[in-house]
């Protein structure tokens, strides 16, 4: 006599119904997640353009938010949001950095220049400064104050260690942000100009 084939989806009476079902657990053995942090919030110290601030920070508060909307440094600009464009460099110890890319709370202890610290209001611009206004390599302007602090970065940096900019390193430093404007066209003149490879003067 030929069985029948036992059907896969039917549990067979002989297993208990408690050993399919879910086991329960009673509530007061239930046990909580540790939290992800043990403070949502940072006390930081920072100095931003020579002025030493203190302030209450969120730890995922964003380092250019931060310089934005609590400091008021709005030259700081935000594009991308995902450090590709460039537009919220700024100085972090004297390295250009992505704000952000930054928290707040990585700021505590540091020394932060933003694009407002180049030139004193009222007072003489800054040489690289000067090279974007006699070329006018700037068109909307979203994208210069993160050309402008990039590359007064790279221009310390060459200074600090005695070296000799070469113009394929400053075509190099120029990848580093973006501008949907003008071409580059002005804005490389005015990097050559700042970095000696070109005269000043306007083009038209």
């Amino acid at each position: 006599m030929t069985s029948t084939p036992a059907n896969p989806a039917v549990v067979p009476s002989s297993v208990a119904p408690s050993s399919v079902a879910p086991s329960s657990v009673a509530p007061s053995s239930i046990v909580p997640p540790p939290a992800a942090e043990p403070t949502a919030r940072h006390q930081i110290r920072v100095n931003i353009n020579g002025r030493q601030i203190e302030a209450e920070v969120e730890s995922r508060l964003l380092l250019a938010d931060f310089l934005r909307h609590r400091v008021g440094l709005t030259g700081t600009h935000l594009g991308c949001e995902q450090g590709s464009c460039g537009a919220c460099t700024i100085l972090v110890d004297g390295l250009a950095v992505r704000s952000c890319l930054m928290l707040a709370p990585q700021a505590n202890g540091r020394e932060i220049r933003t694009v407002e610290s180049l030139a004193e209001p009222g007072g003489p611009l800054s040489p690289i400064q000067e090279a974007f206004t006699n070329q006018h390599g700037l068109q909307c302007g979203f994208c210069t104050p993160g050309f402008l602090c990039s590359l007064t970065a790279f221009a310390e940096e060459a200074e600090d260690t005695g070296r000799e900019v070469l113009e394929a390193e400053l075509e190099e430093q120029l990848d580093s942000s973006f501008c949907r404007c003008t071409g580059y066209v002005n804005i490389r003149r005015a990097a050559r100009q700042a970095f000696g490879f070109e005269p000043g003067g306007a083009h038209g």
